[in-house]
């Protein structure tokens, strides 16, 4: 029996969700495309999950992008490349999740795997770990939001050498240019990403989600129109927190002196 090409497991209010197709670093063809929608639209719908995180299956890649020869067979009459309308890995084209997503990256993060951790909220990665956008060496871009996602996410010439040279950069670089949050040794990115989860789950997840979409929605706008819009109904997320039965544990837990027990309403 063939292994399922994604894998999900919840532990508390966190999704985990695995890239399994190690032996082709990960890369993502249509089924692949599709499982992962399914599990990110599983996080989206269901309230007790609070946390999603996206890795690769071995310690070699996080996610070669797209599967090249899924997309040759489809040029010479195979069966359809298709790329859900969610994006690559069910996310990258997703504009309205408004929980956080971490990518936690163990190997290469390549094109659309880039890609998808660049859509993500935060990102840690092993020291081995490299990132690149080579789709014009093969002819192609990197339309699920890579040449968009990239200049937002650094510097206009650091974005430009990425997109125009196809170079590889290594976690250190990618960590310095604003692309990941972290790096640790491969040994430690297990907990290093645990540390990261659970400093997340301190907060009250409806504040998490308050602070994502107000940050997602206001960045297309002035600073005085996003500051002034938060009391307009623009940022529904927030509220919600500002009705919430969260908001007022937070309060109660302060002045008790206690951690506060949070429900996400």
């Amino acid at each position: 029996m063939n292994e399922p090409k994604v894998l999900t497991r919840v532990d508390g209010h966190v999704l985990y969700v695995t890239i399994n197709r190690p032996a082709q670093m990960n890369a993502i063809d249509t089924e692949t495309n599709f499982a992962l929608q399914d599990a990110m639209n599983r996080f989206a719908a269901e309230d007790d999950l609070w946390i999603a995180v996206l890795r690769g299956s071995g310690d070699k890649a996080f996610s070669a992008g797209g599967d090249l020869k899924a997309m040759n067979a489809a040029s010479n009459g195979g069966p359809a490349y298709r790329v859900p309308e969610t994006g690559y890995g069910g996310l990258t084209a997703r504009f309205d999740l408004d929980k956080p997503v971490i990518a936690v990256v163990n190997g290469l993060a390549m094109g659309g795997g880039f890609e998808i951790v660049m859509a993500a909220d935060l990102a840690i990665a092993a020291d081995h770990a490299t990132f690149s956008l080579p789709e014009p060496l093969a002819g192609i871009v990197a339309v699920a939001g890579g040449m968009h996602r990239l200049p937002r996410q650094t510097s206009h010439k650091r974005a430009m050498q990425l997109l125009l040279t196809c170079d590889t950069i290594d976690a250190r670089q990618a960590l310095e240019w604003g692309l990941i949050n972290e790096v640790v040794p491969a040994a430690e990115l297990d907990a290093a990403a645990d540390r990261l989860v659970r400093k997340v789950l301190r907060s009250a997840p409806l504040a998490i989600r308050a602070n994502k979409q107000c940050v997602q929605r206001g960045l297309g706008l002035s600073l005085e129109d996003a500051i002034q819009r938060q009391d307009s109904g623009f940022y529904p997320a927030l509220d919600a927190l500002r009705t919430s039965q969260d908001i007022l544990e937070g309060i109660r837990a302060f002045a008790e002196k206690r951690a506060p027990d949070w429900k996400g309403r």
